[in-house]
């Protein structure tokens, strides 16, 4: 299994595109790989996770729940988690608080991943792999942390983790990749 070849790393983008490699090759269909991508749109360093989730949906990934339309936040979490039930693989990302000099990495993990530790949440864990960006460092404050995170950073963090899955599955044709969203008036 993959789990024996896969550890908890922190790591940064080449080493978070291995791990994703990882998982491709165990996985190569990408119609059997669901997102879970944890956050609300209303926090900026929580919004790694629904930032992801929509840059993932525009490029024609097909299952895909959280995204800054529609979060997968605490109060639609358990749903969100329900309705992937039947997903061959489920890589849970959510954002992270983490130690100073490490805002920036991911860690990456064979495993579920239990999302709002920081804020002590009380939500139960989902997902085989996990990817959680850390956003800020971890302190008696976090919510104030999370409210002030640069947005930069996290947008391109999501940016990276967005690539960083598609390098690995393999980019689909630019034509494949958008659906549009907007009508003329």
């Amino acid at each position: 299994m993959l789990h024996e070849v896969i550890e908890k790393v922190k790591t940064d983008q080449n080493g978070l595109f291995a791990f994703l490699e990882l998982i491709a090759d165990g996985y190569p269909d990408r119609s059997a790989v669901a997102f879970l991508c944890i956050g609300t749109d209303r926090s900026t360093g929580d919004s790694y996770g629904p930032l992801v989730g929509m840059m993932l949906k525009e490029r024609g990934w097909p299952n895909v729940v959280g995204t800054l339309e529609q979060p997968c936040d605490a109060l639609s979490y358990e749903t969100a988690v329900h309705s992937l039930a039947n997903a061959g693989v489920i890589i849970a990302v959510d954002a992270c608080l983490g130690k100073p000099g490490s805002t920036g990495k991911y860690i990456c993990t064979p495993g579920a991943l239990k999302p709002g530790e920081a804020t002590k949440a009380g939500l139960p864990s989902a997902g085989h792999y996990s990817i959680a960006g850390i956003v800020g460092e971890n302190g008696p404050k976090p919510y104030w942390v999370l409210q002030t995170a640069s947005l930069y950073q996290v947008l391109q963090m999501a940016k990276l983790t967005a690539d960083a899955i598609e390098r690995a599955w393999g980019a689909q044709p630019f034509a494949a990749q958008r659906e549009t969203k907007f009508q003329w008036l």
